[in-house]
């Protein structure tokens, strides 16, 4: 008969075939190590990317799992098992730390007693640093177990001497390993070490295709349109019919190869739309995406550049090598100016900018050593002269579709096409909102017929009418009205004049715009506006306009400084459109005496804080001194012209005071000495609120009494 006498990992049973304490933590160590073992070949297990079984058996063979033959072995699932196998040592964890603690809990005397009654095996006593362990003797009652001694830092030297006292020397001891207490500090971080280690190397391994360990970052982030999902055709483009000629070209080619190629000749690799903000670049890429029946891929500028160096050629990489899989296809980059810049242009000088390898990705990508063939690049900027020369040469973007903002024809398709999903009355006239319109971009319009819509949704109305559109076009360009604030008598007097003296200035110079209607009802950042109606389009200005609209913005200024023996800061705006007139007179349009035929602006590139100028100091002074005379003169024909018509604009600034509101016509009525038969603002205020008053006890011979305004308070 045989007992172990020391800790080791032999599983020797004792004399009545049970085990000891020592036995149960040497089977849990070694299961331990197994099944991190198994753990960590599982979770390290290589698999090929592609499905392929990773064991030397090749498909069509007996596998050592007796798989059919012809049927590849499927490999194991690396996920599942590895979870098990971190479990599992987990749970033996638990099992080695509750296994060392188990046993009947006695005290010292009680072992002395169990000793001198010999129910203690006298070779199985181990004296630990944390506890006493010995095995007691089967007796009739029950199998043989194991009892302890717990000890701690204070009493376990004393405990340890009576315990060899009292077996005469036969206890064993037993100093415990500082590899164990490092292990056991070390093991759990290990494990959470492993299990994150499991879950980002998968994810990593899954998302791994586009960009190696970059995962998701080296894939494109483009998105496939298609008819069905834009639901966008040419019909709904309008005002832009030469650029729509144009992309129509690309539509034909994608649809139609054979019919370009049979002369010999080659379909642009990329076409620039370029265009002010609003103006419809990126509708006409939905419309595009709408007509063509191929694979249309969208995707921003902005979507190449990551906070990891080469992303950004990484997805542009991926983006042409699923486009060529797609072809023939389309690829629309919009603004395009995000990594399109001038290399080594502003402050972002060097070989190692990230958007400088996006551009570089893109440059050999659109006309490298291998032609894409049936791919075409659409790209929309409305910064074309930031970008680089590389980029916008011949055989890349051969084409560049400028897309203008919309004539009065133009104008008047869009209103009509965004005006399908509303109900209008029968007063609305298109043809005065697009008069009414100049300079205004296809969103500009989308918005005002929103507003429309709203502004009549809001009164409870069946159909827009024309004032919503008129109201709705102030607010898109000036912002809402505040007709509720009310000034004090004083400054709604000065505002009255200021713009009764833009008003009449309006009407009697003939070369500037005709005048549509003047209010002093405050809109936006402005306390009143004066707005007019142009007869036609401009491509340019003329030398009079300006110096008529030069006039008209001083007129506001002399009005009110001749009405209030006072200036207020009310003229900020117009002193900036005059002083901005002037000075592009003389730098840009030459329209100096003294300066001449020459440009005196640098480029506009907008890559430095520091402005371009290239004219001498004296040049400079030249300059200023011509703005100031510009702005004299126009200030002198202001005054002079106020002077001799100065009854007429008494006459407008009492009808604002008034009425609010003067429309073009009742200007010019006021001016013939002509008078108004509307009522004013107050009457119709206190008509209303005597038709809503509803006397609880009408009694005979009373009157209603006229509703108070504060001290020196308007109606608004």
């Amino acid at each position: 008969m045989k007992t172990p006498t020391d800790l080791n990992l032999k599983n020797a049973p004792t004399a009545n075939g049970t085990t000891t304490g020592r036995e149960v933590n040497a089977r849990s160590v070694r299961g331990l190590w197994n099944a991190f073992v198994l753990g960590m070949r599982t979770l390290f297990a290589s698999e090929d990317p592609k499905g392929k079984p990773s064991g030397k058996d090749k498909p069509g063979q007996g596998g050592p799992n007796g798989q059919k033959p012809g049927v590849p072995a499927m490999p194991p699932s690396r996920g599942l098992l590895g979870l098990v196998s971190i479990l599992l040592i987990g749970v033996l964890l638990i099992v080695m730390f509750t296994n060392q603690g188990r046993g009947e809990q006695i005290t010292l005397e009680q072992f002395r007693t169990m000793w001198n009654n010999s129910e203690i095996n006298r070779d199985s006593v181990i004296v630990r640093e944390d506890a006493v362990v010995a095995e007691r003797l089967a007796n009739k009652d029950g199998p043989a177990q194991v009892v302890m001694l717990r000890t701690n830092a204070v009493g376990g030297q004393f405990v340890a001497q009576e315990v060899l006292k009292l077996t005469d020397g036969k206890a064993k001891m037993q100093p415990q390993s500082q590899w164990v207490g490092l292990l056991m500090f070390m093991l759990p971080f290990m494990i959470l070490l492993l299990v994150a280690w499991f879950f980002i190397s998968r994810g990593l391994r899954n998302a791994g295709a586009g960009g190696g360990m970059l995962g998701n970052f080296g894939k494109s982030r483009h998105r496939t349109l298609n008819k069905e999902m834009t639901g966008i055709t040419f019909a709904d483009v309008a005002g832009i019919e030469e650029a729509k000629d144009e992309v129509t070209e690309i539509v034909e080619f994608l649809k139609n190869p054979k019919k370009f190629t049979k002369l010999g000749g080659r379909i642009p690799r990329g076409v620039l739309l370029v265009g002010d903000p609003g103006v419809g670049k990126t509708l006409l890429a939905k419309a595009i995406a709408g007509e063509a029946d191929v694979p249309f891929f969208s995707i921003s500028g902005s979507d190449f550049v990551e906070m990891f160096v080469g992303v950004g050629a990484s997805r542009v990489r991926d983006l042409f090598k699923q486009a060529k899989e797609s072809a023939p296809c389309i690829i629309f980059l919009d603004e395009i100016d995000a990594v399109g810049r001038k290399r080594g242009s502003g402050f972002a000088s060097g070989g190692h900018d990230e958007r400088d390898q996006t551009l570089n990705a893109i440059l050999v990508e659109m006309d490298g050593f291998q032609p894409a063939d049936g791919v075409i690049v659409i790209a929309a900027t409305n910064r074309s002269d930031v970008l680089d020369p590389a980029l916008v040469r011949p055989g890349r973007f051969d084409r560049q579709v400028t897309v203008p903002l919309p004539d009065v024809k133009g104008r008047l398709e869009i209103l009509k096409v965004h005006a399908r999903k509303v109900k209008l009355g029968p007063d609305v006239d298109f043809e005065r909102v697009a008069r009414g319109t100049p300079m205004f971009s296809g969103a500009d319009l989308a918005a005002i017929i929103n507003e429309a819509a709203i502004a009549a949704t809001m009164q409870n109305k069946d159909f827009i009418e024309m004032v919503d559109m008129e109201e709705a076009r102030d607010k898109v360009k000036f912002g809402r009205a505040k007709k509720s604030r009310v000034r004090e008598k004083d400054e709604n007097k000065l505002v009255a004049y200021h713009e009764a003296g833009h008003a009449i200035l309006q009407a009697l110079l003939k070369d500037a715009d005709p005048l549509h209607k003047v209010t002093i009802i405050p809109r936006g950042g402005a306390g009143g506006a004066t707005f007019s109606l142009p007869e036609k389009d401009r491509m340019g200005y003329s030398l009079k306009f300006l110096r008529a609209t030069m006039r008209i913005l001083c007129g506001g200024r002399i009005a009110e400084e001749r009405a209030m023996q006072d200036v207020s800061s009310g003229a900020t705006m117009d002193i900036s459109q005059v002083t901005g007139i002037a000075r592009a007179m003389i730098l840009e349009w030459g329209m100096s005496e003294k300066l001449g035929f020459v440009r005196y602006t640098g480029s506009d590139t907008r890559e430095s804080f520091l402005p371009d100028k290239e004219y001498s100091e004296d040049t400079a002074r030249v300059i200023d001194e011509e703005i100031r005379r510009m702005v004299d003169e126009a200030f002198a024909d202001a005054v002079k012209m106020l002077d001799a018509n100065w009854e007429k604009v008494v006459v407008v600034a009492e009808a604002l005071l008034k009425h609010e509101t003067l429309s073009g016509d009742e200007v010019h009525r006021l001016m013939r000495g002509e008078t108004l038969s509307r009522p004013s603002v107050a009457e119709m205020l206190l008509a209303q609120k005597q038709r809503d008053a509803k006397p609880s006890k009408p009694e005979s011979g009373t009157t209603q009494g006229t509703p108070e305004l504060p001290p020196g308070a308007l109606p608004a």
